[in-house]
């Protein structure tokens, strides 16, 4: 059986998910979430650090570097370009 992971809201104790899911009615499923109000223990720092520790780094070539960062450095430039429109878009909204 395959997973499939959907984010979603509680909203009046009922799980809304951010877009529908194609399951026959009755269909099981386990949801989890997480707990914010109170720390890792241990043994859970202990788990996502094993987890953490079996990712491999990431190792580019040095064209598939130069094109991210032309990507990164067009995302900024476009950025800056609608900066005070996006500013005052978002400031019209709350007057």
């Amino acid at each position: 059986m395959s997973t499939v992971i959907v984010r979603g809201v509680v909203r009046n104790g009922r799980v809304e998910l951010s877009r529908p899911l194609d399951l026959p009615d009755g269909a099981e499923v386990e949801v989890h979430a997480p707990e914010s109000d109170r720390p890792m223990t241990p043994e859970e720092i202990a788990a996502a650090l094993a987890l953490m520790d079996q990712i491999e780094p990431v190792e580019w070539t040095d064209e598939e570097r130069a094109a991210w960062d032309a990507e990164r450095q067009a995302k900024k430039e476009r950025e800056k370009a609608t900066f005070f429109e996006r500013g005052e878009r978002n400031r019209r909204i709350w007057e």
